[in-house]
């Protein structure tokens, strides 16, 4: 009984959000995403509050992956509406199948070669899990469990003003009505979307 109740209060604690275990500063509610920061794909910090006012989507991504394919469609996103104020932000992780064991510089190669991708790119970061970068950690506490990444590209879109608006999952793909939907909602001059 004492191992179960040992257990049950672990699991508690692990799933606390970050800021009421004490691992990290508090995160003012009305900075929201942009109290995040990763660091590029080229070593350069990258904090999210240079995107505010820009909606921004959030992907995990991985290069061996089923579901690869989805950077071609990120980055058609991008170019159609980054002039209007999208920024499409590819987060590479390892953290599902091992589907992402390579460097930065060959992470970025491949991205550019195989799909031209120029979006902003962080470094390779956990996305998942008690060690999950920050900005996933906040996302699944104030999203929910059930928002939490499972595979790669996963999708997080934040609104102009950092709140979280929308997720979608791996199966949905970045060119699909709802994504395109939620984008125009919030690009910035977009009426106010509820959320």
């Amino acid at each position: 009984m004492r191992v179960a109740a040992f257990v049950i209060a672990a699991l508690a604690f692990a799933l606390l959000p970050v800021n009421a275990r004490g691992d990290e500063p508090p995160v003012p509610a009305a900075s929201g995403a942009h109290a995040f920061g990763f660091t590029s794909i080229e070593g350069e910090a990258l904090p999210l509050e240079s995107f505010a006012g820009k909606a921004v989507l959030v992907v995990n991504t991985a290069s061996r992956c089923g579901f690869t394919r989805q950077y071609g469609d990120l980055q058609a996103l991008w170019e159609r509406f980054r002039d209007r104020g999208l920024v499409v932000l590819g987060v590479p992780s390892n953290d599902f199948g091992g589907q992402e064991p390579g460097s930065e510089a060959e992470i970025k190669e491949f991205c550019e070669v195989n799909f031209g991708v120029d979006f902003p790119m962080t470094e390779k970061v956990r996305v998942a899990g008690a060690q999950a970068h920050p900005f996933y950690l906040w996302a699944r506490t104030t999203l929910g469990a059930e928002a939490a990444p499972r595979w790669n590209f996963h999708k997080y879109l934040v609104a102009p003003d950092g709140r979280l608006v929308a997720w979608f999952p791996t199966q949905t793909r970045p060119d699909a009505e709802a994504v395109i939907r939620a984008i125009e909602s919030n690009l910035p001059g977009a009426p106010a979307a509820s959320g």
